[in-house]
């Protein structure tokens, strides 16, 4: 089974649009980005024109890359509180940023990505895992997980998702090895190193959530090896699986901030 993001999306924004009908007051969500990194922009292009589906205004704070401080972005995020209903900081920012104390400065309530110090939403990606459960049917109790990587949009939130679950779940962290995957029987990726997941690496019959992003030859692609999906009972393609649904669960969490409920 090899997941069609898109056509999951789809029916998110379905449920999105009926509750945005006799809504009169604008929906606004800020988004800062700090890099010209051509993945960041993609991400940020696709939320622009779902926002414009959407009925969503976007206010957009660009920083120069290389000569922006902490000092530049937490000024940005406070210009940007007042005027939104959510705020997205697009990470990764450049290195000099103290990416740490930027994220704790974002208000609980304007927090669309769910990585503030108490958030009231769950990290689209991990909402976007938990989607492709429920749309699946898929038993996650007592299930071996895997997940690679353990950063604060992917590996970490997922982690805590399937722990959740009632998984029994291996985090391995860059530099560690491989090995666990080999008996898992659910695997999320997250580290953003293309193609680095063979299918020998795998057992049989392995659900392969590929949440990992990064560039190759001027392409979006996973962490895992396309050749995976003959190995895998259910595969998400990079582009096209997880990663629109992820969106679509960001902007459920903007309507959720907004106090736009659902019926």
């Amino acid at each position: 089974m090899i997941i069609n993001g898109k056509e999951i999306a789809e029916s998110i924004y379905a449920d999105l649009a009926v509750q945005r009908e006799g809504i009169t007051h604008p929906i606004k969500l800020g988004i800062i980005v700090g890099t010209n990194d051509p993945v960041i922009e993609s991400f940020v292009r696709i939320k622009t024109r779902i926002a414009a589906r959407l009925g969503v205004e976007i206010v957009r704070e660009e920083l120069p890359e290389r000569v922006a401080t902490t000092s530049d972005v937490v000024a940005a995020l406070a210009r940007l509180v007042p005027l939104v209903d959510g705020i997205i900081v697009q990470l990764p920012l450049p290195v000099q940023i103290d990416t740490d104390a930027l994220l704790a400065s974002i208000p609980s309530e304007k927090d669309v990505d769910g990585i503030s110090a108490t958030p009231r939403v769950r990290p689209p990606v991990a909402e976007a895992v938990a989607e492709i459960i429920r749309h699946e049917c898929l038993e996650v109790c007592d299930k071996q997980a895997v997940v690679v990587g353990s950063g604060r949009l992917v590996g970490g939130p997922c982690a805590i998702l399937l722990q959740e679950l009632g998984a029994q779940v291996t985090v391995i962290n860059k530099g560690e090895s491989l090995d666990p995957l080999k008996d898992a029987d659910i695997v999320v990726l997250g580290a953003g190193n293309p193609g680095f997941v063979k299918p020998d690496m795998l057992k049989d019959g392995v659900v392969l959530i590929d949440a990992g992003t990064s560039e190759s030859a001027g392409k979006v692609v996973g962490d895992a090896d396309p050749a995976c999906a003959q190995k895998a009972s259910v595969f998400t393609p990079v582009p096209g699986g997880v990663g629109p649904i992820a969106v679509a669960m960001l902007f459920k969490n903007l309507f959720a901030l907004a106090g736009v409920k659902s019926e």
